[in-house]
């Protein structure tokens, strides 16, 4: 490899901090924050902001929309400024 013209490969700390999940390692992507890991050592830190941790297709937890609610919330609106009309 030709030097000076790589950048530096070092381990780095990937956290989301929306489920508290945080792995180590190693990458070539620039940050300015740290943070210190359970080994004692001090490490470049990455906020993510969906992991496996968090993604409903890794934990089986899906977020359900109440479409049906929506639905009716929409047709009763409109349903009233029909009758407002005649």
């Amino acid at each position: 490899m030709k030097k000076g013209i790589h950048p530096e490969y070092r381990p780095v700390v990937f956290k989301d901090p929306s489920c508290d999940f945080a792995i180590l390692s190693k990458s070539t992507i620039k940050t300015h924050d740290t943070v210190k890991w359970t080994d004692g050592n001090t490490y470049p830190l990455v906020k993510l902001e969906i992991s496996s941790g968090s993604h409903p297709f890794f934990t089986g937890k899906q977020k359900l929309l109440d479409t049906a609610g929506r639905v009716e919330k929409f047709k009763k609106k409109y349903q009233k400024k029909k009758a407002a009309e005649k």
